[in-house]
């Protein structure tokens, strides 16, 4: 499935809409005329060739112009470092979708296509230059076969790769702490697979460059689909309404009814007091986790050990525990000192606490284990604030940043692909437009398309 096993996923996984792509309904139009003027010149006897034809120092012979075979590559234009994904799923494209109709029937062509490619989880450089760039895939073949497939391919890489390297750059400012993945509400459903795979193969870019992996948390089960993930999450303000705006009630039903494996978070802005309904969550679920340890239930209380407590405050309030600082906005929705409050309140709670002896020690451990989880407008910035600050935060819920495309910011991610060679009389000869010129990469490998 990647640069980390050498695995690669095929179509049971992408499950392209494979009739419709080949007839181009993916694809900008001018590649459709483009195949209709291919189509209409091999159609046609003696089709002159070009009057001010580029010099290629080769006899021409008897070049067909409508068969001409090519080398295309497809390269990415994000400044400095990109996080290839998508790659696979371009390869399936070819796979499925290559060929040419004939009488209304589909002829497939893909095994006459010599294709090189990286895996997805490789990265490219660019450096402004884009007659010096790395190519993630090439393709050499008759043109007409597989012209049509440029814009769903550059489209799925464009997008998976904006989506890994925003990932990698948000793991990077957070020092290798836990990204949770929650921009699933930002976007229309059908991206939410392929969105959560970028995000996995990110983690693991991250993982293998720093030799820590900080783990992939991902909201929907759609978004684990091509990598065996599953959605994971507690509870939303919803749920807490539902209690009466009680959360502690929330989390001891929550604790009661869902299986110890997902982690007990506890969403605690609802009454804009996150200190206090830290305070009272924590010492509910402590209560019942003691009760059942004391009965020698261990499987229950795993069901009460309070994972963390997330803070989650608008930006257009400001936290009760939180001074006010003026008009300038910087007293609202999480902030820092919304965090040191909480973390000195969770590990000092037990101090409060009627407690025997025995349990003083476990008592002190099970605050200072719950973990505090941030969401609400984190983005890079953000986060580097809090880090530089040495905020006490675990966890990071980071959503529609994710997903930005602005060249402002460096985080546009422009994939596009140029004719760059063509065959003559058994001869691959450079053709490509001014400014551009054929590239290498040393990560390439041949690709067997029958595989996907």
């Amino acid at each position: 499935m990647s640069v980390f096993n050498g695995q690669r996923l095929g179509n049971a996984t992408f499950k392209l809409d494979i009739e419709r792509m080949r007839q181009g309904w993916y694809s900008d139009k001018y590649f459709a005329n483009i195949i209709a003027m291919l189509e209409g010149v091999a159609g046609t006897e003696d089709w002159p060739l070009p009057t001010f034809a580029r010099d290629v120092g080769l006899p021409l012979g008897e070049l067909k112009l409508g068969d001409i075979e090519v080398e295309g590559q497809y390269f990415a234009r994000r400044p400095g470092t990109t996080i290839v994904v998508g790659v696979d799923k371009a390869l399936a494209m070819l796979r499925h979708c290559a060929g040419h109709f004939v009488n209304g029937e589909f002829v497939e062509t893909w095994q006459d296509l010599e294709v090189e490619a990286v895996h997805d989880g490789a990265t490219v450089q660019y450096e402004g230059n884009p007659a010096r760039v790395q190519p993630v895939i090439k393709v050499r073949g008759r043109y007409r076969d597989f012209a049509l497939l440029e814009t769903p391919m550059l489209g799925i890489l464009g997008r998976a790769s904006r989506i890994a390297t925003n990932v990698y750059q948000t793991l990077v400012t957070a020092r290798g702490k836990p990204v949770l993945f929650f921009p699933a509400r930002f976007d229309v459903h059908e991206v939410q697979a392929a969105d959560g795979y970028a995000y996995d193969i990110a983690v693991r870019r991250y993982a293998k460059d720093r030799g820590e992996r900080p783990g992939s948390f991902v909201s929907t089960d759609a978004q684990g689909e091509w990598w065996g993930g599953h959605g994971g999450g507690t509870v939303a303000h919803a749920a807490i309404a539902c209690f009466l705006g009680d959360i502690s009630a929330a989390m001891l039903a929550f604790a009661r009814f869902r299986p110890a494996e997902i982690p007990r978070i506890a969403l605690v802005d609802f009454e804009n007091d996150s200190v206090t309904d830290s305070l009272r969550t924590l010492q509910v679920m402590f209560k019942e986790y003691r009760r059942s340890v004391d009965q020698g239930d261990g499987d229950m209380a795993r069901k009460y050990v309070l994972y963390g407590v997330r803070l989650d405050t608008s930006t257009s309030v400001r936290d009760e525990n939180v001074p006010a600082l003026g008009d300038a906005g910087l007293d609202m929705g999480v902030v820092p000192r919304l965090v040191f409050v909480v973390r000195e309140a969770l590990d000092s709670a037990w101090r409060n606490w009627d407690l025997p002896s025995e349990w003083v020690k476990r008592a002190q451990e099970y605050c200072h284990n719950v973990k505090i989880v941030v969401t609400g407008g984190f983005g890079p910035d953000k986060i580097r604030r809090f880090e530089r600050l040495n905020v006490p935060v675990d966890i990071y819920g980071v959503g529609s940043s994710l997903m930005s495309n602005d060249s402002r910011v460096g985080t546009n991610t422009d994939f596009t692909a140029d004719v760059v060679r063509v065959k003559i009389n058994g001869h691959w000869v450079d053709m490509v437009k001014v400014g551009r010129a054929p590239c290498d990469n040393p990560d390439l490998e041949a690709v067997d398309l029958g595989l996907f």
